[in-house]
């Protein structure tokens, strides 16, 4: 799931660059279709660019770490092993449950609309679909425009269908309803809704700029004040006069901007470039580890011997190893399986506990192609046999999910650090990463 938080936050600061463009930049503009368009491809492109992976560049990137597995303490009395659920975990749940409530809201307003559409009277009018129910606000759905009654006779009628026809002839539904799944995606998100709202503003100044175009805007802008109501309908729904209505007549008054001010619309482009390449584009590091510690963390003195990490850059596949993959390997049985594996085979030394060692044991290995762990090593050490008993474990244990990368199966190292804590009480900790931490009995 952590690769979908990382998406969901690139995501949403994109949504967000993109928006305040758009409010600072060009929303004064009166060249609404041209609004209407820039805010769809944002909206695209705030979902998309964060999804795309094109490598850039390779760079030498001294004292680059692996990909970092959760640490784990191998501590002295414990009576319980104990797993604390990660925030991760818990940010990951709520969101699955946020989003899937939005689905259902979503799903339920299209069935309800088309439950009352199938009870609306239907006649064609100029073309057009006139769906007319007593339940009805005046508005337009798709293709149907929704009347509570129907009398072409009125002139205020008249103008309210127009209206709603520039919604059905420029097709603003679909537009709402590519919001709606984004709003799905993007339910946390205040900017979505934001978003929601500037586009439906778009549909608003287009449809008030097409009825002008026969009325008199003294004559329209006083049925918008006289037919002010609550609530947007459906999801899908243009109401006729939803929000913003003071806005809609002073956008009505505002002179059409000049051509020249359409150069605003070139800014957008370096924008989009930026974008593009800080959510799209990975450079590519290649590490060089550099020398490690040669001391305990206690102070004990480690020999050249137990340091051995040997950076390899080809697998026993004889492909390239990876240090930073977009997919990451997985144990067998994630990361709860894992915890398993280790709180049933670490032993801390007798040598180690009877000297008084205790410290971090950092260890490094590869995942390979075929899921099978090999060169197992030992990036930092503390004696006392904790470095072996490291060493074994990670070495026996089960293959794990291969690392991906662009689709294909790829070699990957990993660093896991082992802790030896020589205590007299149990804590369960979360480590600055969020992840998951385990406190592992002693085995004599």
């Amino acid at each position: 799931m952590n690769s979908l938080v990382v998406y969901l936050i690139e995501a949403s600061i994109c949504l967000a660059i993109c928006l305040l463009f758009y409010k600072y930049v060009l929303s004064e503009l009166t060249f609404f279709k041209i609004n209407r368009a820039v805010l769809l491809v944002m909206l695209l492109i705030s979902g998309i660019f964060p999804l795309l992976s094109f490598e850039l560049i390779k760079v030498s990137a001294t004292g680059l770490q692996e990909i970092a597995l959760p640490e784990f303490i191998v501590g002295q009395n414990v009576e319980n092993t104990q797993k604390t659920i990660s925030i991760i975990e818990i940010i990951s749940l709520v969101y699955v449950l946020g989003a899937l409530f939005t689905f259902i809201h979503l799903l339920l307003g299209y069935f309800v609309s088309q439950r009352l559409l199938g009870k609306a009277q239907l006649i064609k009018y100029q073309n057009h679909w006139i769906a007319i129910h007593p339940k009805f606000i005046p508005a337009s759905f798709f293709e149907y425009i929704l009347l509570p009654d129907f009398d072409p006779d009125q002139p205020e009628q008249r103008q309210i269908i127009l209206h709603e026809s520039m919604h059905v002839r420029l097709k603003h539904s679909w537009d709402l309803l590519l919001i709606q799944f984004a709003k799905i995606i993007f339910w946390f998100n205040p900017m979505i809704y934001q978003f929601e709202k500037s586009l439906r503003e778009i549909h608003e100044f287009q449809a008030d700029q097409g009825v002008t175009f026969t009325f008199s805007r003294k004559e329209y802008s006083g049925l918008l004040l006289q037919m002010i109501s609550r609530g947007q309908g459906w999801q899908f729904m243009n109401n006729f006069n939803q929000f913003q209505t003071k806005k809609r007549i002073i956008m009505m008054s505002k002179p059409k901007s000049e051509n020249r001010e359409k150069s605003k619309f070139l800014f957008a482009l370096p924008l989009v470039a930026l974008l593009f390449f800080v959510f799209s584009c990975e450079i590519t590091p290649e590490p060089e580890i550099e020398g490690p510690t040669q001391m305990g963390e206690k102070g004990t003195q480690i020999g050249p011997s137990s340091i051995t990490a040997r950076i390899k850059s080809v697998g026993k596949d004889g492909k390239e190893i990876f240090d930073v993959v977009e997919t990451q390997p997985n144990p067998q049985g994630g990361m709860q399986g894992w915890n398993q594996y280790l709180a049933s085979n670490l032993k801390y030394p007798a040598e180690a506990k009877s000297m008084g060692i205790e410290g971090t044991v950092i260890v490094v290995f590869i995942v390979n192609s075929d899921g099978s762990i090999s060169d197992v090593e030992i990036l930092r050490g503390i004696g006392g046999g904790a470095d072996e008993e490291s060493i074994r474990v990670v070495e026996n244990a089960p293959n794990w999910e291969p690392g991906q990368q662009r689709g294909r199966v790829i070699n990957t190292r990993m660093r896991l650090p082992i802790r030896f804590k020589l205590a007299n009480d149990s804590k369960v900790e979360i480590n600055p990463g969020f992840e998951e931490m385990i406190e592992i009995p002693i085995k004599n």
